[in-house]
């Protein structure tokens, strides 16, 4: 043991940072303080350090490679240690009791159900002696009270992922609060609806978009003070962030009352950065022209800070918004203001569709996107701006073909009659013309792998109870590719994306 000490103390001079060489002595010391309980067991085991301590004191030859490694080893264990500890804080989830009490209880009918299931087949193993009417029965109200426990069940687990928003709105007053002393504007920020509650895959995710959409609307929406002072506005600027459920979604807002987007402006900014052409920003209308702010590298800032200006942005939220199967939606007035409008599904994982049968396949439409459904005479149907439109209730609707969207063949003769569904993007709407409605059904939606890679208009699959693959269709990309003017002008780009389309369906 003294021997150990010796070994120990001469060696911490030449390794200072060395963590594992104060250890040694401790027990040695612990030991020599206590003999009588356990000395052989001390010197049996502690030679191994003492022989192993002289060996980095005789390597003069490296002296400096022997520090690194050792002050590297010190830095690689908190930093494992925060991920580990970042990684359990974004996978626990903190759940009421009761909510656990009542899946424990559904559990058990699912049991009992189960069991129920084993004596009719039983019954029907066991003999001649069968009255097939009442297995039939039997097995209708056990399969009645299979539904009824799974849709509860389904019901508990959602409110279970279920998170308030307020673990995201948590983090923005401070952020608006360093964004109004950088930017030397007087900014509230106001926030609503924080107990609006949110699957959990989805509050993860919205934070970096909405930080961009205040940001924007800090550095572009509001305008100096003394600007405000001379158009009539209170001093002090106000961004408004609210929650709120509509429908079967809930919607999240960024209002700000700046000076809004100006659509000549956006036209100017985006024929001089060479998004569109002059001809093709002539041909704009003002909402379609708002909506060049999510073109990826678009900024119309004229300098550069650590706010904005960088060309990166907007075009990040859109494409964040979309692969949580949500959309967009911009509404400015110039002058009062800009308010921006996040669609967010309640849960990714199981949905109500409406299936259509396309070209002989079947696809799944949202029902949250489906206005209606309804039947049309062909006759109706007239040309505007040579694309085909129908008067519907006093509103024009426009008529789009969803095999020639999604690159389908078409049917020869149009029927007489179409079935048509009606979609709703916002407050856009849009009539698919389909071969044949099918039934309203609960789909568990499947993310497409990287083999079929990102399809224009769909948004993901399904598997149907007979095994079949059924794509389903997003809504906000089919009503983008029904209006966009690149698919006009170069038809065959599109297309060959589309394709693979009918090859995922057959397959």
């Amino acid at each position: 043991a003294a021997a150990a000490e010796a070994g120990a103390v001469d060696s911490k001079p030449d390794a200072p940072k060395e963590q594992r060489l104060p250890a040694a002595p401790t027990p040695a010391k612990v030991a020599a303080d206590k003999p009588q309980p356990a000395p052989a067991p001390v010197v049996e085991d502690k030679p191994a350090p003492a022989v192993q301590t002289p060996k980095p004191a005789p390597t003069s030859a490296q002296p400096a490679a022997a520090p690194k490694k050792a002050a590297a080893a010190p830095a690689a264990k908190p930093a494992a240690a925060q991920a580990n500890e970042t990684h359990k804080s974004s996978s626990t989830i903190r759940v009421d009791h009761e909510r656990l009490d009542h899946l424990m209880n559904l559990i058990g009918e699912l049991i009992i159900n189960r069991n129920r299931y084993t004596l009719i087949a039983r019954s029907l193993e066991g003999g001649d002696n069968i009255n097939i009417s009442e297995v039939a029965q039997s097995l209708s109200e056990t399969t009645y009270a299979m539904a009824r426990i799974s849709d509860d069940l389904q019901d508990t687990i959602m409110k279970v992922r279920m998170v308030p928003v307020s673990s995201v709105f948590s983090r923005f007053p401070r952020l608006v609060r360093d964004l109004s002393r950088k930017s030397g504007k007087e900014v509230d920020l106001i926030m609503e609806g924080e107990e609006t509650e949110l699957d959990k895959s989805v509050v993860e995710v919205i934070g970096d978009p909405l930080v961009h959409l205040i940001r924007n609307s800090v550095d572009h929406g509001i305008e100096p003070e003394d600007v405000r002072i001379a158009a009539g506005k209170p001093a002090k600027g106000k961004v408004t962030l609210r929650a709120f459920h509509k429908g079967n979604s809930v919607a999240i807002e960024i209002e700000d009352d700046g000076k809004g987007i100006d659509p000549d402006k956006m036209r100017e900014v985006a024929i001089r950065k060479g998004i569109v052409t002059p001809e093709e920003a002539a041909q704009l209308d003002d909402r379609e022209a708002m909506e060049l702010i999510f073109a990826p590298g678009f900024s119309s800032a004229e300098k550069i800070t650590d706010i904005s200006g960088r060309g990166v942005g907007m075009d990040v939220v859109r494409t964040n918004i979309k692969n949580l199967k949500g959309s967009v939606s911009t509404n400015s007035e110039v002058g009062k203001g800009t308010r921006f409008t996040l669609s967010l599904p309640l849960t990714l994982a199981i949905i109500d569709a409406l299936m259509v049968n396309v070209s002989g396949q079947m696809y799944a439409i949202p029902l949250d996107a489906v206005s209606e459904t309804t039947k049309i005479e062909a006759e109706r149907l007239t040309d505007v701006k040579g694309r085909k439109a129908v008067t519907l209730r006093g509103e024009v609707l426009g008529i789009v073909e969803l095999s020639e969207m999604l690159g389908l063949p078409h049917t020869e003769p149009l029927p007489e009659v179409l079935s048509v569904v009606v979609i709703h993007d916002n407050e856009r709407r849009l009539g698919l013309v389909v071969d044949q409605l099918l039934e309203r059904q609960e789909i568990v939606i499947k993310p497409l792998g990287a083999y079929l890679g990102d399809l224009k208009g769909i948004s993901g699959a399904t598997i149907m109870g007979d095994g079949s693959v059924i794509l389903i269709l997003d809504p906000h990309e089919i009503y983008l590719m029904s209006t966009s003017k690149a698919s006009s002008i170069v038809p065959g780009a599109d297309q060959t994306k589309q394709q693979p389309c009918a090859v995922a369906a057959k397959q």
